[in-house]
C-alpha cells in the first residue's frame, strides 16, 4: 500500500517531537456478564467453538470501528454496520504495505518482523504465525504484570501489617500520641485555647519558635524511609515541612506520614527553623527563608474521593511550562469551573476573592464616609427595570415576576422617598444569552444613587473619588495577594492619573475615526451609536497613547445608547447627560442624571413603547414629587477582572452563573429491565457481598443504557470493571501497558462521573495501567474532559437513522434490487425477540459464515469477531433464503438502550446471494423494528469526514492531528460512506477518543493500532 506511505509523508511534523496521531476508533471486547468484580475476565473462549468466528489474515486491507457486515461485489452497498473497506487489487502481501506498520514506522516503533524457523510452538504442535507469537508474548506480558501487580500489594499489605505490630510494641504512648487520625467529633470537649499561627504572619525572627497551625497538605516528596519533605499550604502561604526519623519522629510516624493523600487537611505542630537546603532558601513554597521541622502530625480531614487535579497541578502557570523539568499541565478553565471547589484552593483564586472582598469594603467604607447609607432592595419584581428582552421570569404564586436585572427603580424610588445618598452591594440578573469572556447571567452590582445640587457631574465626581480610593486601597493592603496572581495571570500595574480624562462621546468617536480605526464594516464609526467591544479595546489603547492612563471616562453618550430614563442634554436632545467609566479599555460603569419628572418619564416611555402600568409604583414616586438625582453601577466581576488581568469574568465570579450554567438532567426513562437498575440496584440498602447478590447481568445493562460499542464487551478478551455500591460496568483491554477502555459506562449519564472515577483510580492504583477511553458520547466526552481535564477529539461517528422514515422506499435504485431479488425467489424469514431458533436453522446459518470468512478479503479492523448466538435475549435475527432454500443473507439486530434504541449487529450476504439480497434484507429489518415502535437505529462507528477537535486541545497539536487524519483518511478512503447508508437516511453522531494529559504518545497509539489489529 504505497499510497498510504504517500499520505504519510504528506504529514509535516516538528522533528523528534511526540505526535498524537488520531486512530479511527477503538474496541474492546468482554467478557460474560460472570466476569468478577476486578475486571478479571475467564479465559478467552477457543476460536474452534461453536459459533464464534474470526477474521481470516489476507491479503488487502479493510479499516472500521463496528460489528460485522459484508457483501460481494464492486456493486452493492456495504452492508457491515461499520466497517469502511479499502482493497488494492493484486496485493500478495501484508507485511511492506499494511497501514499498521506504516504507522509504525512514522513513530519510529520496532516491529516484531524477524521471521525464524524456530520459535514457540502452537496448540497444534506448529510454528506460531506472526500474529499468534504476538499475542502469545502480551499473554505473557499481562500475566507478568498483574503478578508483579498483586506482589506488591503483597508486600505493601504486609509492610503495613508488620509496622503497626512494631510501632505498638516499640513506640512510647507519646510519640504514638504525636500522629494520627482525630476523631470525627473531637471539636465539643476540652477547649484547651491553643494559639493557632497564621503562615502569612511568619517572620526570620520566629526562628526556633513552636508553632501549631491547620493546613493543607499541598504536595509530599519521600527523600529516603526516613525523610520525608511537606509543602504545607494555608490559602494563600505555603512553608516546607521536614519529618525526619529522630527521638521526637519514630520511624513508624514517618511510613504513615508518607502515605497521606494530597489535599488531606492537617492539624501541624513544628519548630520553625532557616533552611537546610544547599541554595540557602525554599524555592518551592512562598516561604523561602523558614521552614518547619515537624513534631506533631494529625489528620483532621481525609481524602476519600480521588481528585480530578491537585491544587499543585493547577498552580502550574503558562510561564512555568517552558521550564525544562516541569512535568505538570496547565489545567484549562472549564475543568477548573467544573470542579470549582478545588480550583478555589488555588494561592492564585484565594488572592482574587480577597482582593473581591476588599473592593467591597473600600466600596462600602468611601461612600459611608461620604454621607451615604446603605440599602437592600428586593430582587423580586413585578415589572421589567429596562427591558422585557433581558429579565428572568419566574412563577410568583401563580402570578408573572421577574427577577431585577438592577435595583435601578428602587434606589430612585428611595432618592424620592428622600433618603438623599444611598448605595447597594447586591445581586443583579440578566437573561442574555451571551457567551463571552465578559459576561455573567448574574453578577454583583455595586450601585449608588444621589440627589444633584446643581450639576450631573457631582455624581461622576463622586464615582470619580471612589474609584480612585478603590484602586489606592487594593495595591495598598492587597500587594502580596496581587503578586501571587500576577504569577498566574501576569499584567502590569493599574495606571491611573490626578485628573482623570474626561472625553465627550463625539470627540472619542472623532479621535478613534483619526486614528484610522474602522468599524467591523470597514467604515468610521457613526457619532450617535454605543461603542461595540472591540471598539472599546481600541478607544482604551488610543485614550493610553494619548493620556497615559488605562482609566477615564467618557462623557454625554447619545440618546439611541440609553434607557428610558436617562435625562436628555439640555443643549442637544441626541445626547443624553449620562457617561461611562473605563479600565483598560473596557467599560465598567454606566451612570449618568434620571428624569425626574413624571410627565417627561411617561413620554420616554411611550416613545421607547414601554407600558406605564408595568411601572405604577416607580412611576408614581415621580408624581408625587422626586428631587433631581443621578447615579451609576458597577460590575464588581468585571472590575475584577480588568484590574487583575483574568481574562475571563467566570475567574472572578465564586460560583460564575452564564448561559451554560445549570444544565438540564437527563430523565430517568423506563428501562428495558427494571430489576437491573444502576440508580436502584437490587441490594439498595443492603451490602451486596453480606446479601450474596450478584451483580446485574451485563447483557441487561447494554439493554437498559448501552450504545453500539457497548455490545463488544461481550466478546471474549473484555475485562469487566464493576462499582460495587452501583452495579455500573465500565468494558477495557489491558494492551502495552494501557488499558484500552470502550464506550460509555453502563450507568445512568447521571452517573458518569463518579462511576469514572472510581474506575480510573482502581485502573490505575489496582491495575497499574494508563486508561484511555475510546469512542464515548458527548455527555462522557464533557465529564472526562471537564472533571478531569482530558484531551478529546473525534473522528469516528456513530451512523444512526430513524427507520419509520424509509427514504429507501422512494429510492428507485433500491427498489428495483429489492424486486430483482424477490423475483429471484429471495425469501425473508423473521425471529422476533423471545422466539428461539431452531437447531438445524442455527447449523445451516453458521456454515454459510464459514463460506462468508473463506470468501473474505483484507485484513479486517472491526471491533467484534462475528458471534451471531450471544446474548439471543436481546436480539432479532432475520435471514433469506433463495428459490432453492438455501439461506443466502443474515441480518441480526441488537437491542440497545431505549435512548439508542438498535443496533445492525451483523448484516451479510453470503456467496451466492442473488443481486438485491442484501437491500432486502436490511431495508425489511429495518422496516420490522419500525413497525414496533423503534425510532434510531445505528449502523455503529465509522470514520468521520474531518477531524474534529473536542476539549482541551488546540494550536499545533490539532494542525498536526488534523493533515495527520486528512492524509490517512484519503488515501485509504475510510470516509467513503456507503450509498446504502446514505439512501437510508443515515447521519453521522459524534463519538470521541479521549486521553488524559500526557497520555497519548507514540506507545499509546502503538496500543491502539495492536488492540485493532486482527487475529489469525
Amino acid at each position: 500500500m504505497s499510497s498510504l506511505k504517500k499520505a504519510l509523508n504528506k504529514i509535516k511534523s516538528p522533528s523528534g517531537s511526540s505526535t498524537d496521531l488520531p486512530v479511527d476508533g477503538s474496541g474492546t471486547t468482554t467478557p460474560t456478564s460472570t466476569s468478577n468484580a476486578n475486571g478479571d475476565a475467564p479465559a478467552p473462549a477457543s476460536p474452534r467453538n461453536s459459533g464464534s468466528f474470526f477474521r481470516p489474515n489476507r491479503n488487502s486491507m479493510s479499516w472500521g470501528l463496528g460489528d460485522k457486515s459484508d457483501h460481494k461485489g464492486s456493486q452493492s452497498p456495504t452492508r457491515h454496520s461499520s466497517t469502511f473497506s479499502h482493497s488494492h487489487k493484486g496485493s500478495t502481501s501484508h507485511g511492506a504495505h499494511s497501514p499498521v506498520r506504516m504507522l509504525k514506522e512514522k513513530l519510529h516503533i520496532k516491529s516484531d518482523d524477524s521471521s525464524s524457523d524456530e520459535g514457540p510452538l502452537n496448540r497444534m504442535g506448529e510454528h506460531m504465525s506472526k500474529n499468534q507469537a504476538r499475542k502469545s508474548e502480551q499473554r505473557a506480558e499481562q500475566e507478568a504484570r498483574r503478578r508483579e501487580v498483586e506482589q506488591r500489594e503483597a508486600e505493601q499489605k504486609a509492610k503495613r501489617e508488620a509496622v503497626m505490630v512494631e510501632a505498638k510494641k516499640h513506640e512510647t504512648e507519646e510519640m504514638t500520641a504525636r500522629y494520627g487520625i482525630k476523631p470525627i467529633n473531637n471539636y465539643a470537649g476540652e477547649w484547651k485555647h491553643v494559639e493557632r499561627a497564621k503562615l502569612l504572619d511568619l517572620t526570620k525572627e520566629d526562628v526556633g519558635k513552636e508553632i501549631t497551625f491547620r493546613c493543607r497538605i499541598h504536595n509530599l516528596r519521600k527523600m529516603s524511609a526516613k525523610l520525608v519533605f511537606f509543602e504545607f499550604r494555608q490559602q494563600t502561604a505555603s512553608i516546607q515541612g521536614v519529618l525526619q526519623e529522630s527521638d521526637i519522629a519514630s520511624a513508624y510516624m514517618v511510613y504513615w506520614a508518607e502515605h497521606l493523600e494530597i489535599e488531606t487537611v492537617v492539624l501541624v505542630t513544628g519548630v520553625l527553623q532557616e533552611p537546610k537546603a544547599k541554595q540557602g532558601e525554599v524555592v518551592s513554597t512562598t516561604i523561602h527563608d523558614l521552614e518547619l521541622f515537624v513534631h506533631e502530625l494529625h489528620v483532621e480531614a481525609k481524602v476519600v474521593e480521588p481528585l480530578p487535579f491537585t491544587v499543585h497541578e493547577a498552580e502550574v502557570s503558562r510561564a512555568d511550562m517552558s521550564e525544562e523539568n516541569e512535568k505538570r499541565q496547565v489545567v484549562g478553565d472549564r475543568a477548573r469551573m467544573t470542579n470549582r471547589i478545588v480550583d478555589l484552593r488555588t494561592s492564585t483564586s484565594q488572592g482574587i476573592f480577597r482582593i473581591q472582598s476588599g473592593i467591597c469594603s473600600l466600596f462600602r467604607n468611601h461612600l459611608s464616609s461620604e454621607g451615604f447609607i446603605e440599602i437592600h432592595t428586593p430582587k423580586l419584581q413585578g415589572g421589567a427595570t429596562e427591558s422585557g428582552a433581558s429579565v428572568f421570569k419566574i412563577d410568583y404564586f401563580g402570578r408573572p415576576a421577574f427577577l431585577a436585572q438592577s435595583p435601578q427603580l428602587a434606589k430612585q424610588m428611595s432618592i424620592a422617598a428622600d433618603f438623599g445618598k444611598v448605595f447597594e452591594i447586591g445581586a443583579v440578573f440578566r437573561a442574555e444569552n451571551s457567551n463571552t469572556h465578559r459576561h455573567l447571567t448574574e453578577y454583583t452590582g455595586l450601585d449608588l444613587e444621589m440627589q444633584i445640587d446643581e450639576h450631573y457631574h457631582e455624581v461622576l465626581r463622586t464615582l470619580d473619588r471612589t474609584f480612585k480610593a478603590i484602586f489606592k486601597g487594593v495595591y495598598d493592603n492587597y500587594r502580596h495577594e496581587i503578586e501571587t496572581i500576577k504569577h498566574q495571570f501576569p499584567i502590569e500595574d493599574l495606571i491611573w492619573i490626578e485628573e482623570t480624562p474626561r472625553i465627550p462621546f463625539a470627540e472619542a468617536i472623532k479621535m478613534l475615526n483619526d486614528s484610522g480605526w474602522r468599524g467591523e464594516d470597514g467604515k468610521e464609526l457613526p457619532l450617535d451609536e454605543d461603542l461595540g467591544t472591540r471598539d472599546e479595546i481600541q478607544m482604551g489603547r488610543v485614550v493610553k497613547e494619548k493620556y497615559g492612563t488605562d482609566y477615564y471616562i467618557l462623557d454625554k453618550f447619545p440618546a439611541s445608547a440609553r434607557p428610558f430614563y436617562t435625562m436628555p442634554d439640555p443643549e442637544n436632545s441626541a445626547y443624553t447627560n449620562s457617561f461611562d467609566i473605563f479600565l483598560r479599555g473596557q467599560e465598567i460603569l454606566s451612570g449618568g442624571q434620571r428624569v425626574h419628572d413624571a410627565d417627561m418619564l411617561l413620554a420616554q416611555m411611550e416613545k421607547m413603547k414601554i407600558d406605564p402600568k408595568s411601572m405604577e409604583e416607580y412611576i408614581q414616586g415621580f408624581q408625587w414629587g422626586a428631587p433631581p438625582h443621578g447615579g451609576g453601577g458597577i460590575g464588581l466581576e468585571r472590575m475584577l477582572m480588568l484590574l487583575l488581568g483574568l481574562g475571563d469574568i467566570r475567574h472572578a465570579c465564586l460560583y460564575p452563573r452564564d448561559p451554560k450554567s445549570l444544565p438540564a438532567r437527563k430523565p430517568i426513562k423506563q428501562l428495558r429491565h427494571p430489576e437491573a437498575s444502576t440508580m436502584h440496584p437490587p441490594w439498595e440498602g443492603k451490602d451486596r457481598v453480606t446479601a450474596a447478590m450478584d451483580f446485574q447481568p451485563l447483557e441487561k445493562l447494554i439493554a437498559n443504557y448501552g450504545d453500539a460499542s457497548n455490545t463488544s464487551w461481550l466478546e471474549p478478551r473484555m475485562h469487566i470493571w464493576r462499582d460495587d455500591y452501583t452495579g455500573a460496568a465500565v468494558g477495557f483491554v489491558p494492551q502495552d501497558g494501557f488499558a484500552i477502555t470502550v464506550g460509555d459506562p453502563l450507568c445512568h449519564v447521571d452517573q458518569y462521573l463518579k462511576t469514572a472515577t472510581a474506575y480510573l483510580k482502581w485502573i490505575k492504583k489496582e491495575k497499574g495501567l494508563k486508561p484511555l477511553w475510546l469512542l464515548v458520547g458527548a455527555d462522557m466526552e464533557e465529564v472526562l474532559a471537564t472533571k478531569f481535564n482530558w484531551r478529546t477529539f473525534s473522528v469516528v461517528a456513530e451512523q444512526r437513522l430513524n427507520p419509520a422514515e424509509n427514504p429507501a422506499a422512494r429510492d428507485a435504485e433500491i427498489q428495483r434490487k429489492i424486486r430483482h431479488a424477490e423475483k429471484e425467489g429471495v425469501k425473508i424469514h423473521d425471529y422476533p425477540l423471545g422466539e428461539p431458533i431452531p437447531d438445524d436453522i442455527k447449523k445451516q446459518i453458521d456454515e454459510r459464515i464459514v463460506d462468508w470468512l473463506k470468501n473474505r478479503k483484507g485484513k479486517q479492523v472491526h471491533l467484534t469477531d462475528i458471534h451471531p448466538w450471544q446474548d439471543m435475549e436481546h436480539r432479532e435475527y432475520h435471514y433469506a433464503t433463495d428459490r432453492d432454500g438455501k439461506i443466502a443473507a443474515l441480518c441480526v439486530m441488537a437491542q440497545l438502550s431505549p435512548d439508542h434504541g438498535w443496533q445492525v449487529k451483523y448484516s451479510l450476504d453470503f456467496p451466492g446471494a442473488p443481486s438485491g439480497t442484501i437491500e432486502h434484507i436490511v431495508t425489511h429489518a429495518l422496516k420490522y423494528v419500525a413497525s414496533n415502535g423503534a425510532t434510531n437505529v445505528t449502523f455503529g462507528g465509522g470514520a468521520s469526514s474531518k477531524f474534529t477537535p473536542g476539549h482541551n486541545i488546540k494550536g499545533t497539536r490539532v494542525k498536526v492531528l488534523s493533515k495527520a487524519y486528512h492524509a490517512i483518511a484519503t488515501e485509504l478512503k475510510l470516509t467513503n460512506k456507503s450509498e446504502f447508508r446514505e439512501k437510508l437516511g443515515a447521519q453521522d453522531d459524534p463519538v470521541y477518543v479521549t486521553y488524559p494529559p500526557h497520555g497519548l504518545g507514540p506507545m499509546g497509539v502503538k496500543a491502539i493500532l495492536t488492540f485493532f489489529e486482527d487475529e489469525d
